[in-house]
């Protein structure tokens, strides 16, 4: 797809009546950011149905395939089919051969397809697996971080237009912005910069990862399982998510605002 394209299907404009306190009523056209069911096949298995903004689709699969422990860091990026349906939308990819056991324990353990994760494990030991160490570190000090949350609105288009879309950042040292995705979910929208990042080959060198949203124990999951050396988030964490990150040895930010942030070091 091209850009063009995608952003174009990203997109609807829908018409409301604007109704005020005073009594009057006006027409207005507004854009809405477009959410459908997309349904992920692995290896011709259907793996899991999220709701996401159709828009970088074979990130999104990449992402979300390395977030499910099915492939690593270290495998090379794969081709993903996306066929366009009457009730959503089909992305097909096939993980390589060394890969179909993990692939197969996964899919024992899902009882349904789900997007935020929890409430599609039937065992519970799959639910809160251990995380991995974070081997990466980071070289962003704090002028960074608020150099980054500055300039985070000007690389958002679909929620300028919409006020209805998550946004998530790679971010350099130096606090320069080097990618963004987006996505109406926010786990969507990690997982498309993730599956863009690896596609790219590109690594954290010395950076972080923004996040405009709150840091709920997935995104942090997410982080880890990408070797991100530093999380940033707008909102709060959990407890479970701040245990998580100190568990995989993952420097927070949160409540990351422009006059002052939260700063937790995992040690």
């Amino acid at each position: 797809m091209t850009d063009l394209l995608e952003q174009e299907t990203a997109l609807v404009r829908l018409s409301f009546d604007r109704l005020t306190p005073d009594g009057a009523t006006q027409a207005v056209e507004r854009a809405l950011a477009e959410e459908v069911p997309v349904a992920i096949e692995f290896n011709g298995i259907g793996y899991a149905v999220l709701m996401a903004t159709p828009q970088h689709l074979d990130d999104l699969v990449l992402g979300f395939a390395l977030a499910e422990r099915l492939i690593g860091p270290e495998d090379a990026p794969f081709d993903v089919d996306v066929h366009r349906t009457a009730q959503g939308i089909i992305a097909r990819a096939t993980l390589p051969p060394e890969r179909t056991g993990a692939l197969l324990d996964r899919v024992r353990h899902r009882a349904t397809d789900s997007a935020c994760g929890l409430c599609g494990i039937e065992n519970l030991e799959q639910a809160i697996r251990p995380l991995p160490r974070v081997s990466a570190a980071t070289r962003a000090d704090r002028a960074a971080i608020f150099r980054a949350l500055a300039a985070l609105g000007d690389h958002q288009p679909l929620n300028a237009a919409t006020g209805a879309a998550h946004a998530a950042a790679w971010v350099g040292a130096g606090g320069t912005i080097r990618l963004v995705r987006e996505d109406v979910g926010r786990h969507n929208a990690f997982d498309k910069l993730v599956g863009a990042m690896m596609r790219a080959g590109a690594g954290w060198d010395g950076g972080f990862a923004l996040l405009s949203s709150r840091c709920s124990y997935e995104l942090v999951e997410k982080a880890a399982l990408a070797d991100c050396p530093l999380l940033v988030t707008i909102s709060a964490p959990t407890r479970l998510a701040a245990d998580r990150a100190a568990e995989a040895g993952l420097p927070l930010v949160v409540l990351a605002r422009s006059d002052a942030l939260l700063a937790r070091e995992p040690g």
